[in-house]
């Protein structure tokens, strides 16, 4: 490789059988310190490394401003949700567009008011965006859970990956293997892809090896290494689901459920160890989808929790709390969602949409009143209505559909009143699977 005088920082942890994918990821911010942009999409398995290659692209990037953004199935109903992650650091930037984009970028993220912004005019704001940036220095884009993202955040980060050329930009995308559009052309279609693999056996066991202090029955081991198929998350999660005297032996290992699916098992198990408040602040930071720790507080504080409940999850690797809360991994989140009872998780909601201001965001407080929600509620989804509008004023027809079916769902109003809140049909652009499930 020509000397571009950007090199990988010396020392850095080197992930076990991925010497191929950091070279990758090498090669793409060099040129993007040398002035030719470019992007990248990481493809495979839930667990399988992708979000160890992110962490690994943040690391090796000396030298760039870095900048992440995380799809999740829950925001997947707030239009340009996911854009305005990763692009509200760089809104400084916004006075150095020309006008129109300006103003089309500013509807879309309900900066001000105006007519439902041009789709082209969103992507080019976004790419002049990102481009300012890059004149101080370079610029790397992190998107993880990329297949999670509302659907027009999508298509104008797409719509940007195929257009950096010159602007000092690297963008990478993690997303799981099955998301595919009606045509069959894969979400982040045309962009230079990296489909990641299980590890080799030999990576495996030395994996295996990190994560296991106690002593390990050959045949336990092996038995572990081919269901985990080379997946690092279920190599390190799987031995934490048995005891050590199992794992010492030879007994009681599970079978049956895919990899993934059993992973999620594993943290369900570690968090019901935890004490009972730290349990709960684990199911608000679950359903609060922001990442936002102030929100979070306020919401724990209605259900009479400490800081100090923060503790525990930590020290179980579950989950970090800064200025912004994060999950070890994206099937936490899942797994302690799905592990609580309904009557919890609609406590949590409840507080929620109390800790969200109404004024500032309207749409997502909306969202967690409908589903603190049990049976019907006419003033919800009114409120839903209204963030339908929403919606559609920013462009978000997706969206708007979500929040009009969640609010016919809850109306308890005559047959007539609730068959005029249905969203009317539209051809799809998405497969029927992208529409957002209302839960985490």
């Amino acid at each position: 490789m020509a000397d571009t005088g950007w090199h990988p920082p010396e020392n850095q942890v080197t992930l076990l059988g991925r010497r191929g994918e950091r070279e990758a990821i090498e090669r793409l911010l060099s040129r993007a310190w040398s002035g030719r942009s470019g992007a990248l999409v990481i493809r495979g398995e839930a667990g399988i490394g992708k979000t160890a290659l992110l962490r690994h692209a943040r690391g090796t990037a000396a030298g760039f401003r870095v900048e992440h953004a995380t799809g999740i199935e829950s925001e997947a109903g707030f239009a340009y949700a996911g854009l305005h992650q990763l692009c509200a650091p760089l809104l400084d930037r916004l006075p150095a567009l020309p006008g129109p984009q300006q103003a089309a970028l500013g509807v879309a993220f309900g900066l001000r008011a105006g007519d439902p912004p041009d789709r082209f005019l969103v992507g080019l704001a976004v790419l002049g965006l990102l481009a300012e940036a890059a004149e101080e220095r370079p610029l790397l884009c992190l998107v993880d859970d990329a297949q999670w993202l509302d659907e027009v955040s999508a298509q104008t980060l797409g719509f940007v990956a195929r257009r950096v050329e010159a602007e000092r930009v690297a963008l990478v995308f993690a997303l799981r293997d099955s998301r595919t559009d009606p045509g069959g052309t894969e979400l982040f279609g045309r962009l230079p892809d990296l489909g990641l693999g299980g590890l080799s056996d030999a990576d495996a066991r030395a994996l295996l090896a990190t994560a296991v202090r106690t002593p390990l029955d050959e045949q336990v081991r092996d038995r572990i290494i081919a269901e985990a198929r080379g997946n690092p998350l279920a190599l390190l999660e799987l031995p934490r689901s048995a005891q050590p005297a199992k794992l010492a032996g030879g007994f009681g290992l599970p079978d049956a459920l895919n990899v993934p699916r059993r992973v999620e098992q594993s943290f369900q198990h570690r968090s019901a160890g935890l004490p009972a408040d730290t349990q709960l602040l684990l199911l608000v930071a679950a359903a609060e989808p922001v990442g936002d720790a102030d929100l979070m507080w306020r919401a724990a504080e209605y259900v009479g929790i400490g800081t100090e409940a923060a503790t525990p999850a930590e020290a179980a690797g579950l989950l970090e709390i800064g200025t912004r809360v994060r999950f070890s991994h994206p099937l936490v989140r899942s797994a302690v969602y799905r592990a609580a009872v309904p009557a919890e998780r609609r406590r949590v909601h409840r507080a929620l949409a109390e800790a969200t201001d109404p004024r500032t965001d309207p749409d997502r407080r909306a969202w967690h009143r409908a589903q603190a929600v049990l049976g019907s509620d006419e003033e919800a989804a009114a409120e839903l209505e209204r963030s339908a509008g929403r919606a559609r004023a920013r462009g978000g027809l997706a969206a708007a559909a979500a929040f009009l079916e969640r609010a016919v769902a809850l109306t308890p109003a005559p047959p007539a009143v609730r068959a005029g809140r249905w969203p009317p049909r539209r051809p799809r652009t998405r497969p029927a699977h992208r529409t957002p499930r209302w839960s985490c």
